[in-house]
């Protein structure tokens, strides 16, 4: 009887255990379902859904091949393929995707800078042009019409001191000796820079000596205070500018106190030219 009970006995386990193993077989997914599950979840995952990987399963073991666009995602697989229920282990054949080198862009040389271009130089109408005679003019000796020749004294605005000018007599008229006025009126034509003439209009200096009947200007021996009374004998601002800052031997020169007197500028006198209409001079070549 007890033999009897214990091959029972045994019969129930060797049944419950078989039992459970049909039921565990049972509950354990196919290789396909493995697969498909796998790959399902790969092209749902946002790390990596590009990827392109194939996956098969052989007894539990999931094998992954293809290629992936970056190592997270690669790694990102591979936590799926493991976790997935039924799978048994993992052989990841992946790879990540190399990228084509991108070329580094080709650094474009920088436009020349362009440097800004030379402007004329405008001397305005009103500039006082002070310059040195260098032959003597005067209303005796001088012609009207005749040209005269003198150099910049002083530089002014894009015109060096020492620029050559040239003049006109405009008027020149000898006193005589009782009767009739010396007249003397000049102006400036032209002036040099750099090699280049241009023209140039200038109000011009008129002076005038009455005769002896009428004389109005005292006498004077020449020197700065010479010039400065050349004006003076205009008769009231005429000629004012001549003399204007002029140094010893200009000026003024004239005979005795009977009237017998002309109208004289002396070699190397400084005379101031006022401009009378705008001076443009092109910039130098480059």
């Amino acid at each position: 009887m007890s033999k009897r009970k214990h091959s029972i006995s045994i019969s129930t386990v060797l049944l419950t255990v078989l039992l459970m193993s049909s039921i565990s077989c049972a509950k354990k997914p196919s290789d396909d379902v493995i697969a498909k599950e796998i790959e399902t979840k790969v092209a749902a995952d946002p790390d990596t859904r590009d990827s392109d990987v194939s996956v098969v399963a052989k007894e539990g073991k999931v094998i992954v091949t293809g290629k992936v666009k970056t190592p997270v995602a690669q790694k990102k697989v591979e936590q799926i393929a493991k976790e997935e229920p039924g799978a048994t282990g993992l052989d990841d054949q992946t790879t990540v995707e190399t990228a084509a080198a991108t070329p580094e862009p080709v650094q474009a040389a920088p436009p020349p800078v362009e440097k800004p271009k030379p402007q004329p130089t405008v001397i305005p109408a009103g500039t006082t042009l002070t310059i040195k005679v260098t032959q003597a003019l005067g209303s005796k000796t001088s012609q009207t019409g005749q040209t005269f020749m003198g150099t910049l004294a002083q530089s002014v605005k894009g015109i060096p001191a020492g620029s050559s000018v040239s003049g006109k007599v405009l008027n020149a008229k000898s006193k005589g000796k009782i009767k009739g006025e010396g007249e003397l009126s000049i102006t400036l034509t032209s002036i040099s820079v750099r090699g280049e003439t241009y023209s140039i209009q200038t109000t011009p200096i008129d002076s005038t000596v009455k005769g002896k009947g009428k004389r109005t200007a005292g006498i004077t021996a020449g020197g700065a205070a010479g010039g400065a009374l050349i004006g003076g004998l205009a008769g009231g601002g005429k000629g004012a500018a001549i003399g204007a800052g002029v140094g010893a031997g200009a000026g003024l020169l004239g005979g005795t106190m009977t009237g017998n007197k002309q109208i004289e500028i002396p070699a190397e006198s400084a005379l101031s030219f006022t401009l009378s209409a705008p001076l443009t001079i092109p910039p130098a070549p480059q």
